[in-house]
């Protein structure tokens, strides 16, 4: 593992420019991202809360309404459901991000990103278990609240929820990633893994949500 591979994950995304798409707006894309392996060094280092041992901790990268009421609101709904399939919630963590970049028409669109710290318990026999675990209760929460009269549930899209791996994307160009999410400057973010993608949209409007990379895998239409 080193930063160096997540260095070199960006200059291949900036590298895949040519495959993106952008309209009226020069700075607004169709999205674009990274999928790494989790940053244990760097979590350590920025978290105000005691983490376990690595593989015994999952990460949730986060989408939320801007507005605080409503983002409280879901993460105390998020924290119900990990609670109810027997995991502990360790806390939370508010990504840092650059925004001066973006265009005029991403930033009214634009979540409040979050990361949430979930322990394993002791209901999960090894890390597999724990993962599956972990895709459960994403999906239960997710189902219930699309489904909910939420405000700003339109907000809400959880990018990766895994012991193992971590996305980092969103509404952006190639060359945006890096800037917006301070994280991957960060010489104590580290990883083995660093797969990327920038979006070309062919049949749906852009959103944050549909931004690549997915939680497992990129893919080329």
């Amino acid at each position: 593992k080193s930063h160096r591979i997540i260095e070199q994950g960006l200059q291949i995304l900036e590298r895949l420019t040519h495959r993106g798409a952008v309209g009226a707006d020069p700075l607004a894309g169709d999205g674009a991202g990274i999928l790494i392996q989790i940053p244990d060094d760097l979590f350590r280092g920025v978290a105000d809360f005691e983490l376990p041992a690595a593989g015994d901790y999952g990460v949730g990268m986060i989408f939320l309404p801007p507005s605080e009421a409503d983002r409280l609101a879901m993460q105390t709904i998020i924290e119900r459901f990990v609670e109810q399939e027997g995991q502990q919630v360790l806390g939370w963590r508010h990504v840092p991000v650059e925004n001066s970049g973006l265009g005029e028409s991403v930033l009214p669109t634009e979540p409040t990103i979050h990361q949430i710290f979930v322990g394993r318990g002791g209901n999960c026999v090894g890390q597999d278990a724990f993962e599956r675990k972990l895709f459960v209760f994403r999906k239960s929460m997710d189902n219930h609240i699309h489904s909910s009269e939420l405000e700003g549930k339109s907000f809400y899209y959880v990018s990766s929820m895994s012991s193992r791996t971590l996305v980092y994307k969103g509404m952006l160009l190639a060359s945006q990633v890096g800037e917006y999410y301070q994280d991957l400057r960060d010489e104590r973010m580290v990883s083995a893994l660093a797969l990327v993608h920038q979006r070309f949209s062919t049949n749906t409007f852009p959103t944050w949500d549909l931004a690549h990379p997915f939680r497992m895998i990129a893919h080329n239409g």
